[in-house]
């Protein structure tokens, strides 16, 4: 199988030992070359790395890279074994091979990352308290105006408490193409609608913040068998951290 994952990142970090990797520099546009393929060449998108964060990298596959199947990691995050531990090294044994990626697009359409349950928020609610409210409700409004086919799609998953997140998957190619395009559809005419002067560094992201919500609102509209599974985090997570920033984020919430 003709398959290329890319793994975004916007610096030097220790890379998979494996051809189906393919390192991507997200943002080239705006910062010294790493030696990884850069995202700034052909159609691209690198300049606005700040809004749209990895999704700079997928524009650029999309319009520049040919291959059968496509997916994204990052370079802290990976598809894998479930593994209980802090070895760096263990982790690194547990990353999916090709072998891995072929066995399982050999039965399904497209591979996931395990959802994150949110537990006593709906997915909308979790966004409203972390972000703008403003702009999800910019974004039901585009959908309802160019693609109203997917309102209830986008209200089932907005009512529900649990999402992939990430912008992790791998997929056909040509699976991938349909979803780019509806995506960036509705993420530039969000920008055109959006003023982003007086956002700070976070909430700038915007657009790769919507867009995990949107991926999940695109896979409830295709018939698409999919499977999860487990990430391997490179890097250990400060649970009591994201815990206790979860908890101001609901008490203050944004406007």
């Amino acid at each position: 199988m003709d398959i290329k994952i890319l793994v975004a990142t916007h610096k030097k970090y220790w890379m998979p030992d494996d051809s189906v990797y393919l390192p991507i520099q997200v943002g080239a546009a705006l910062h010294p070359a790493l030696g990884y393929v850069p995202d700034n060449t052909g159609d691209n998108i690198s300049a606005q790395n700040p809004n749209y964060c990895e999704l700079t990298a997928l524009y650029w596959a999309w319009k520049n890279l040919d291959c059968q199947y496509i997916g994204l990691c990052h370079y802290r995050r990976y598809f894998g074994r479930k593994v209980h531990t802090k070895d760096i090294e263990k982790k690194k044994k547990a990353i999916f091979h090709r072998a891995d990626y072929e066995r399982f697009l050999q039965k399904y359409d497209v591979i996931l990352p395990v959802k994150r349950n949110y537990y006593i928020e709906t997915v909308r609610s979790q966004y409203e308290h972390a972000h703008y409210k403003k702009d999800l409700d910019e974004v039901e409004k585009i959908i309802s105006e160019k693609y109203p086919g997917y309102s209830d799609a986008f209200t089932r998953v907005m009512n529900r408490r649990s999402l992939h997140i990430l912008n992790m998957f791998v997929m056909k190619k040509s699976l991938f193409d349909e979803y780019c395009t509806w995506l960036f559809d509705i993420l530039f005419e969000l920008e055109k609608r959006t003023d982003l002067s007086g956002y700070d560094t976070y909430e700038a992201r915007l657009f790769g913040f919507m867009s995990e919500r949107l991926f999940n609102v695109w896979l409830e509209r295709q018939n698409l068998k999919t499977c999860e599974v487990p990430v391997v985090f490179m890097e250990n997570i400060d649970w009591p951290k994201k815990i206790a920033e979860f908890l101001k984020r609901k008490i203050t919430g944004k406007r």
